[in-house]
Formats: C-alpha cells, structure tokens, sequence
C-alpha cells in the first residue's frame, strides 16, 4: 500500500500554513495567529485544540506512521473516512458526534468542534475505577442505532469501501501480527480475519474503545459522544462489537476490586446493542463476536499495539486466558464473560 510520509507536512508546526486552513475555512481573521495546544490521547492522529478570536476548535490531522513500538504505516486519506463517518453519523445520531467544521485536502486535515474539560474521558473513568453501567448500556445503544441505520445500504456500502484501508489499520496489526507471534493459533486467527474481511453489513467505527468516547456534563440527556473514526468501513459489525467489549475484558483484569461492576458493564452495552439486530439473525453475530472477541484480546498482549496498563503477571494470564479461549472459542458473549469472571474473580 502506498504511504506518504515522506510528504507530510505537520501544521502544528508551521503556523503560517494552519492559519491559511483556518482563513480559508472562515474561521480565523486574515493575519490572526491561533494559540495551537496539542492535546492528548491518540497514536494516529496530530489533534490540537486552537484558539481563534471566533472561538475555540479542534484540529485534527492523520499521521502516516504512527506511534507505536513497532513500524505500523497507514494511508493518510483515511481522515477522510473519519470525517464522512461523522457526517453520516450525525444524521443518525445527532449529539453523539462533533460536528465537523471543514476540512482541507491538501494537509489531510478537518475541524471539528471542540469539546470542553465539562466532557469527561470513558477510558480515564474506568482507569480511576470510576464503572457506570448506564454509560456502557448508552454506547451499546448508540452503536446498535448506527449499525442498524446504516444495514446492507448499498450508499453507505459504495462511500465505505475501504478494504485496504480497514485490513491496514485493523486486522493486519491486531489479528495477523498476533497470528505471527503465535503460530500454533495461526489457523484460527487467519480463518477470523478472512471471514471478518468477506462479511460487509453495516457501517463499522472500527475503533469503539472507552479512550475515544467522551461522557457528557451530568444531566446531559444525549449520552456520549464518539470520536475517531479513522477505520470507518462497510463491514462486519461483530468488529465493533467484540472491539468494545475488549476493554472491559482487560480493564477487569487490571482491576480486580472493580471486576465485577465491569463484567455488568459488559452485559449491559451487549444487551442495549443487541436489541437493534434485526438485519441477521442475533446468534449468527453473536458467534462472530465470541470468535473475534478473545483473538482481540491476545491482540492487545502481543499486537502491534499492546495495552499500556497491564503489568507483566497480568498480561502472562490475559494472554493464557486469550489462547486458549482462541483455540477453542465459545459462542456466546456470556461463555466468554463467565470464563473471565472465574479467572479474574469478578
């Protein structure tokens, strides 16, 4: 797949040429320097708050390598995917996206509106042990919503055929590195791959983790908010399915004291989201989830891109659990669920 990392060019640090995106978007006054803050969270993307006299935005520009231990290269045009995901998305459910402001071809760039500190981050909630079943029950919802909109549409189908795109971000780095690492498992994870890659339905997020949802101010009645769709992709939903339900797995085994409230967190956002599937039959999703869902976690061991937070003993057990479940996967999501709270005690 080509890559243009040679041709990139960081506007966060060259001003003169983020002005000129933000002059000719009509939001920043001839001349006017913008504060640039770099804000944090991502590996793929540059993202920056400005601070315009007009107000304040979020800049966000894809990055062709990105920041992970081993060498992963993407397409940079994939911030346009991103940026017709939002927009799609906003029609299905307003307020749980931001609202996209312009976006400039020539630096691979957009502008989005800009959410405040009153936006708290899922993933730094859960961290602090902070487990609201409700907001998990809210995300299952909102993604079942999105995925049933958006069901065997042959203009969602032909505006998200991003094969290349989503096998580069996605499977090759997750399922097919892991494959590499564990080549007795090499069988299994390749037959996951090939069957997820085949099967189109619905318009996948491709990145539905905690880190990119934020939770609304208290008493905000749109729920939360979902970012960063740079894997954007008619696709297989069981992607976003499993790849959400993930986090809880191993936020549970790096938080043993919190386990169980995540594991009801976990049963709560696959019932909301299950409610929706009407486009194929419930169990036949189901199955693909339970096969994603423990290759996925062996992914965030021993992928290209491994959890950050999980000490050494803990990733040693992740990564029995994961192979085994691997080798031998159950069909349910609650199979998988109560193997999980019986070895990590929730």
């Amino acid at each position: 797949m080509e890559n243009n990392e040679s041709q990139y060019r960081d506007i966060a640090q060259d001003p003169a040429a983020l002005n000129g995106v933000l002059t000719r978007l009509g939001l920043a006054r001839t001349g006017e320097t913008p504060r640039i803050t770099a804000l944090t969270g991502g590996v793929s993307s540059g993202i920056y708050r400005v601070d315009l006299a007009s107000g304040s935005y979020c800049v966000k520009q894809a990055l062709p390598k990105l920041k992970v231990a081993k060498e992963w290269l993407v397409p940079v045009e994939r911030v346009f995917h991103e940026i017709a995901w939002l927009r799609a998305v906003d029609g299905i459910a307003p307020g749980h996206v931001p609202r996209v402001l312009g976006e400039d071809d020539a630096s691979k760039a957009f502008v989005m509106e800009f959410l405040g500190p009153e936006y708290r981050n899922w993933k730094a909630d859960m961290l602090a042990g902070r487990v609201d079943v409700q907001v998990a029950r809210q995300v299952g919802d909102v993604l079942g919503r999105i995925h049933a909109a958006t069901a065997d549409n042959p203009a969602i189908a032909a505006r998200f055929a991003t094969d290349e795109n989503f096998y580069a971000i996605r499977l090759e780095p997750y399922l097919v590195e892991t494959a590499r690492v564990h080549p007795a498992l090499a069988h299994q994870l390749m037959a996951t791959v090939e069957r997820t890659a085949a099967t189109r339905r619905v318009l996948v997020h491709g990145d539905v983790s905690p880190k990119n949802i934020l939770i609304g101010p208290a008493g905000r009645e749109d729920g939360p908010v979902l970012l960063d769709a740079e894997c954007a992709w008619f696709g297989d939903p069981a992607f976003d399915v499993a790849f959400c339900l993930n986090h809880f797995l191993l936020k549970a085994a790096h938080l043993p004291l919190h386990a169980k409230a995540l594991m009801d967190a976990l049963d709560a956002f696959t019932r909301a989201y299950l409610a929706h599937v009407t486009w194929e039959p419930v169990d036949a999703l189901e199955a693909r989830v339970a096969t994603l869902l423990p290759g996925l976690t062996l992914a965030r061991v021993d992928g290209k891109s491994p959890v950050e937070y999980l000490g050494e003993p803990q990733r040693a057990k992740v990564r029995n659990v994961a192979m085994a479940l691997v080798a031998q996967p159950p069909s349910t999501i609650a199979d998988i669920a109560r193997r999980w709270a019986q070895e990590f005690n929730a």
